[in-house]
């Protein structure tokens, strides 16, 4: 699934406009080239060299990532940042403790954050989203500012996925991104908990 989400990203940003590259992205303060410098990190960076950013950073691996997005993405062509996630389509990498479930959450939240910016949802997979969605615990969510205690999370194009409590429906993308922190389009979520979650 983690191959087959970056498949997508390769496709997606190939596609993009100059315009397309600068624009803004559901994650605060990126554009979409910063966001996939983040995406490839992983790809680019070694371990010594990402434990090295993070102690500049004053021990704060958000500080870091912020910075080295920014950096990786004025250092480097959108032609070469889609052609290091086209060479790592089938790379193993996970991150510490996540195993493949914690790469494909980076991968898709990541995705989303640049297609639902930019409308492209023929790039967006559903049961993707679902997988992510289904798979995150209370300090995953709890990590992006957000509670899905008392909710519960209805999918309307793949169906219920997780939960007890005041119904939230949407599509799996806009429910996997509102849970992420991120704003989606007040439309996008219906039902009694849908304030909420927004």
């Amino acid at each position: 699934m983690a191959a087959d989400e970056r498949r997508a990203q390769v496709t997606l940003y190939s596609g993009l406009s100059d315009d397309e590259w600068d624009a803004p992205s559901l994650c605060t303060g990126w554009r979409v080239r910063d966001v996939l410098a983040h995406t490839t990190m992983p790809f680019r960076w070694s371990v010594p060299r990402l434990l090295l950013g993070v102690v500049r950073a004053r021990g704060s691996f958000d500080r870091f990532a912020d910075r080295a997005a920014r950096d990786d993405a004025a250092a480097l062509t959108p032609g070469e940042l889609v052609a290091c996630l086209d060479a790592h389509v089938e790379d193993p990498w996970s991150p510490p403790g996540g195993g493949p479930v914690g790469a494909l959450s980076h991968d898709v939240i990541h995705g989303l954050d640049v297609a639902l910016a930019l409308g492209r949802l023929e790039h967006v997979s559903p049961e993707r989203a679902t997988t992510v969605l289904a798979s995150m615990r209370p300090e995953h969510v709890r990590s992006f500012g957000t509670t899905i205690d008392g909710l519960r999370l209805v999918a309307t194009d793949t169906g219920p996925v997780r939960g007890d409590g005041a119904e939230v429906r949407g599509p799996a993308a806009y429910l996997l991104a509102a849970v992420c922190g991120r704003r989606v389009p007040g439309e996008a979520l219906t039902g009694p908990g849908a304030a909420r979650l927004a």
